[in-house]
């Protein structure tokens, strides 16, 4: 059976944490540096309150007390449910945001930062705990597949990819079309060239179908009566000198002709016919030519071309 193979990414995504860093904190100048710090930035654009000497955060360009910026815009920590402020690092994912030391493994407990990591659930996890927990086995080599890597997908077994091959030539199958035997996978060529039977008329390879006429394989198409070349398969044939004929043929070529109803005797379906000299009848038209009674197993006797019961023979 040829079958079409599955092939997908694994289901969840495997990321490098995205730092963020929220905008540096800036040291405050003194007012004779008119150039380099404009007038609105000289007090906090929430609380008012001067930030000559102060640090201080922008945000859509305006200045902002790191208390002010902090009560107003830091994000709270997935993890630790405190604000990040805006000195620490904002670990962002999928509008989620941690503090760095809090962007941990769920289950081990280790650090992922600038580590790939796996998401299920909501939950993060390292890679070692997300395949422990998660990942499919390899169906060949049952080992884990790892998030992140391809994986193929076939009658609801997973395999890596450098083990999904052909069982003969050992050449991956990725999406090719590919045919079963028993638990193993071949590639169509090798498949053919190990198992498939070749057509007793065409000698082509018979990947599906087919019909056996005298043990010999044939493709349905080819298997056809030797007369008028009818595709036999499905219909009545009858076979002479090891061709096969449809009934029409057979009947207008050899068949030997009722000497009553002087209708072919085909001799389909265990039909009898009766032979005598050099005549043959139906079973069934095989009569006494006065009464018609049949005279199948029993006694008869001829006059010219009629054939007649003893009762019929004795009183003429």
């Amino acid at each position: 059976m040829l079958v079409s193979l599955k092939t997908c990414n694994y289901s969840f995504l495997y990321f490098a944490a995205q730092v963020t860093k929220r905008s540096s904190l800036k040291p405050n100048v003194s007012i004779e540096n008119s150039t380099r710090m404009t007038s609105s930035h000289t007090d906090c654009h929430y609380c008012l309150q001067s930030l000559r000497g102060k640090k201080y955060a922008l945000r859509e360009e305006n200045a902002y007390c790191v208390t002010c910026y902090d009560s107003l815009f830091a994000n709270p920590c997935e993890e630790c449910k405190q604000p990040i402020e805006c000195d620490s690092k904002d670990l962002a994912y999928k509008g989620r945001h941690w503090h760095e030391g809090c962007f941990k493994c769920t289950k081990c407990n280790r650090s992922l930062v600038e580590k790939p990591f796996a998401a299920k659930d909501e939950l993060l996890l390292c890679t070692e705990c997300y395949s422990d927990e998660y990942s499919s086995k390899c169906f060949h080599c049952q080992k884990t597949i790892m998030p992140g890597s391809r994986k193929m997908e076939f009658k609801g077994s997973s395999w890596h990819e450098s083990c999904f091959v052909c069982q003969y030539c050992r050449q991956p199958l990725g999406t090719k079309p590919l045919i079963t035997k028993g638990n193993e996978n071949y590639c169509v060529p090798c498949f053919e060239k190990q198992f498939a039977h070749h057509c007793y008329s065409c000698k082509k390879v018979i990947t599906s179908g087919g019909v056996t006429y005298h043990d010999q394989p044939w493709h349905k198409e080819c298997f056809v009566c030797a007369g008028c070349k009818t595709q036999l398969s499905g219909q009545r044939f009858i076979s002479k000198d090891e061709y096969p004929y449809c009934v029409d043929c057979f009947s207008k070529l050899y068949a030997k002709k009722c000497a009553a109803c002087k209708k072919p005797i085909t001799a389909l379906g265990g039909a009898k016919f009766v032979s005598f000299e050099e005549r043959q009848w139906h079973g069934e038209c095989f009569n006494c030519a006065k009464c018609s009674v049949s005279l199948v197993g029993q006694g008869f006797l001829t006059r010219q071309d009629d054939v007649l019961c003893h009762g019929c023979a004795s009183a003429s």
